[in-house]
């Protein structure tokens, strides 16, 4: 019996999710085989696929599927990157229009071996994906840069509806969840998104040992960091050698989370067991 179904197994019943079939899912995940693309959907293991891709969306990654970080949650393998393709953004933005998306979200893996860190890739990916679908809003869910104010502006002058960088995790933990990422390094990348004037995003992951405190700590953090749109959702054990699951978060816990965001003024709080960061992120896009 396989890990993942040992773990489907084990969940508590408000973590179940269905199964992924269906015409639009084969049809989603043909495109995606046939383009030759890259989805978080697939290499993070995400529990909402069948949903999602039953629905004709998709999450997608750009600059290859090997990450240069090693973060301890993440199911993308760690590995030295193939050279950039810069045929991608083309073949995204052609099977974005074939999908007839109304929204697309765009992540990528880290690349620290890239002098900018894929930021002018970032940038000609959105920039293609307007030219053929001037129709389709944009989130692009982005790695650190390390910080770098004029690698950031790069994906800003580009224009994306929605920019989005996660903290994943409460300060205390960063050191021993993410790989190389630093919390405050991370709120300084949402500080300058939102001094842009785009609306800025962030994604936490809970059931990893933090306490409520620490998480609500953390969304006061990202509310002074000018963040508009919060999403949490449980972690799950992708596979047998990342971290294992401390705690399942039950569904009034996550609600308290939802409340109290809203009080601190946040535009969106997503905020329940399944909820990744970029679920129902069409929602997002007028912070």
């Amino acid at each position: 019996m396989s890990d993942m179904k040992i773990e489907r197994e084990r969940l508590p019943r408000w973590m179940k999710s269905p199964l992924p079939k269906g015409e639009n899912y084969s049809k989603v995940k043909r495109l995606i085989n046939d383009h030759q693309l890259n989805t978080i959907c697939t290499s993070g293991n995400c529990p909402n696929k069948g949903e999602c891709w039953n629905a004709g969306t998709a999450s997608f990654m750009i600059l290859g599927d090997k990450c240069t970080r090693n973060c301890r949650f993440c199911f993308v393998h760690n590995d030295v990157p193939e050279p950039v393709d810069w045929m991608e953004p083309l073949r995204l933005a052609k099977t974005i229009r074939t999908l007839g998306l109304k929204h697309s979200v765009i992540t990528s893996v880290t690349r620290d071996d890239l002098q900018d860190g894929g930021a002018e890739f970032w940038a000609a990916t959105i920039r293609k994906i307007k030219e053929l679908n001037p129709e389709t809003t944009i989130e692009a869910l982005i790695p650190d840069f390390n910080a770098n104010a004029e690698l950031i502006q790069k994906v800003i002058d580009a224009a994306p509806e929605v920019i989005s960088h996660n903290m994943e995790t409460v300060k205390r933990l960063t050191s021993k969840v993410r790989s190389t990422a630093r919390y405050e390094r991370s709120l300084k990348v949402i500080s300058i998104i939102s001094e842009a004037g785009i609306v800025s995003k962030s994604g936490i992951m809970v059931g990893l040992g933090e306490t409520e405190y620490e998480i609500l700590q953390t969304m006061r953090d990202l509310r002074a960091a000018g963040c508009k749109v919060v999403t949490i959702g449980q972690y799950l054990q992708p596979d047998s050698n990342l971290l294992p699951v401390v705690q399942y978060i039950t569904p009034e816990v996550f609600e308290k989370y939802r409340s109290e965001g809203m009080k601190m003024g946040f535009s969106f709080v997503e905020s329940s067991s399944l909820v990744r960061s970029s679920y129902h992120a069409e929602r997002h896009v007028n912070g």
